[in-house]
């Protein structure tokens, strides 16, 4: 009988879970909004990518589960709970073997890690004291620009010139931006400011434990364009998108380490 491995990373914002097959396949994965209680998200989650794999009746059923994220002591049924550092280290390398560097852009932080050929963490770097840059800060942001971060991402790249923004507190970054909107500069250009002042924070963190390609970006921000160009303007090196949902890796991480458990 075929055997199956999940992964479950339960981080601030959202829940995410792979199920890998014996050869690293992946066979199911779930994403979800995070909900007050982490083994709630846990179980909705799982339950999700149980209901994807036929000879799967339950959690129960896979050979091994690994944990990681925030709430990875919250995992229902986890064998094992593991840093979301080593996670999308090991996930990472996982869907693209070449990757050296990964910038996880987190709801609430943001890391830098260094990556080996053999995919293990060298290095890594951390902001977890502030909310400049992260998920969080995003959703501050669009709110004050009244768009989905799609339509705030799809702006900043109109901008015909980038008008700074050198607030990093969340708090104080809403009231620049209501402050440059008032005085009539192109949204666009003031959307690409910020997309260019949480480069340069990742950037900073970045340069901690050295930049070198291929260089990744993982987790929900990820997805937004415009910080993606204004990363490699700032980083000077292409961002290699990888062929996995960005969001999944930790949890990918989490279920190519339960077979390596196993």
């Amino acid at each position: 009988m075929a055997k199956f491995y999940g992964g479950c990373d339960l981080g601030s914002t959202t829940g995410k879970a792979v199920i890998l097959q014996e050869d690293g396949k992946i066979v199911a994965s779930a994403l979800i909004r995070a909900k007050i209680d982490p083994m709630e998200t846990g179980r909705e989650v799982l339950d999700l990518v149980i209901k994807q794999v036929p000879e799967l009746s339950g959690v129960k059923d896979l050979a091994y589960l690994v944990g990681t994220g925030y709430g990875r002591n919250e995992v229902p049924f986890a064998n094992e709970n593991i840093s979301e550092i080593t996670c999308h280290a090991v996930g990472a390398h996982h869907a693209d073997p070449g990757i050296r560097t990964i910038v996880d852009i987190g709801g609430q932080d943001i890391k830098a890690i260094a990556v080996n050929e053999d995919g293990s963490v060298l290095e890594f770097a951390m902001n977890d004291k502030c909310a400049a840059g992260t998920g969080r800060f995003y959703e501050a942001v669009v709110r004050t620009f009244d768009v989905s971060l799609d339509e705030f991402s799809a702006l900043s790249l109109k901008a015909k010139k980038v008008v700074p923004v050198t607030s990093q507190c969340t708090v104080f970054a809403e009231s620049e931006l209501v402050s440059l909107l008032y005085r009539r500069n192109s949204p666009a250009d003031i959307a690409a400011g910020v997309q260019m002042s949480v480069a340069k924070r990742v950037f900073t963190l970045a340069r901690r434990v050295g930049v070198r390609p291929k260089i990744t970006v993982t987790g929900g921000c990820s997805k937004n364009k415009g910080l993606i160009k204004a990363l490699e303007k700032t980083l000077r090196s292409d961002v290699t998108m990888l062929s996995v949902d960005p969001q999944l890796m930790g949890a990918l991480g989490a279920a190519v380490m339960a077979i390596r458990k196993a």
